[in-house]
């Protein structure tokens, strides 16, 4: 196995696992590390993007082992039924447009420019939201009803843009919708579970051709680095929003795309691979 290609992967991995949770795009932070380390193919390298991501899905579930333990454990009461039923409810918009878009979207999206535009104007967005007045009505995951888990998932719809951010997405659609900060987080880590494990099955389904034996090293490297930095991304963000707002990472996003915008704009960095 190539150490340099190796390292890329890991690097690739530390990249996902440290923005999946955070409102900054890991889909953006990974098409851009990727342009930059020259990681893999585009087709292969897609493929790679998405399989780790299922290191990013297994930190929640390890985080928060007990709470899906005792949901499985006590499926015939009323309140793990709604647990469940409220996730698969927030995940169906996603689907349902991404299965209709989702080509499109690969195919003239997911380069550094418009990824860049996407940052900047969620920025933005971020800024606006944080801005108004944040009127709390439901304080725990519990008290969400099916409706609440619909308007955060068509927020989700918005993740399917590169640059956006699912986790940003659903957490500022938790805040619009009434949500307190800590339940808005935690419901868009319970939902990361269905949707990266929807979005992974699908992809290597359609893309198990572009699969050899000879890359498993890589995503092996690539999903436990994402793993390893998704625990402590999902911890930090915990800690960091009972002191905080999400201003900061608005303010990261813009000059990040900004940055973007100029190297290519000025053709510092050839973004056109």
């Amino acid at each position: 196995m190539d150490a340099v290609l190796l390292f890329k992967a890991l690097l690739m991995g530390l990249v996902e696992g440290l923005t999946e949770f955070l409102p900054v795009s890991s889909t953006g932070h990974l098409i851009i590390a990727g342009e930059l380390l020259d990681f893999l193919d585009k087709e292969k390298g897609n493929v790679f993007e998405i399989v780790i991501q299922s290191g990013a899905m297994l930190a929640v579930c390890w985080i928060y082992f007990e709470r899906f333990s005792l949901i499985a454990l006590t499926l015939h009461k009323k309140e793990s039924r709604r647990f469940v039923s409220n996730l698969l409810v927030a995940m169906l918009p996603a689907v349902i447009l991404g299965l209709l878009l989702g080509a499109y979207i690969k195919q003239y999206l997911f380069h550094p420019v418009p990824v860049a535009c996407a940052l900047v104007i969620g920025g933005i967005l971020i800024l606006w939201a944080e801005k108004r007045e944040h009127q709390v009505s439901i304080y725990s995951v519990d008290e969400m009803t099916w409706r609440d888990a619909l308007k955060i998932g068509f927020a989700q719809c918005l993740a399917l843009f590169p640059g956006t951010s699912r986790s940003g997405a659903t957490i500022l659609g938790g805040l619009l919708f009434g949500c307190s900060r800590k339940t808005a987080a935690e419901f868009s880590f319970f939902l990361a579970v269905p949707t990266l494990l929807a979005a992974t099955s699908y992809d290597l389904y359609h893309h198990h051709d572009l699969l050899s034996a000879q890359d498993v090293d890589l995503f092996i490297a690539g999903t436990i680095a994402a793993f390893i930095s998704s625990m402590v991304a999902i911890r930090g963000l915990l800690y960091y929003i009972q002191r905080h707002d999400f201003t900061v990472f608005a303010w990261y996003r813009i000059v990040f795309g900004m940055l973007i915008l100029f190297t290519a704009q000025f053709g510092w960095i050839d973004w056109s691979r």
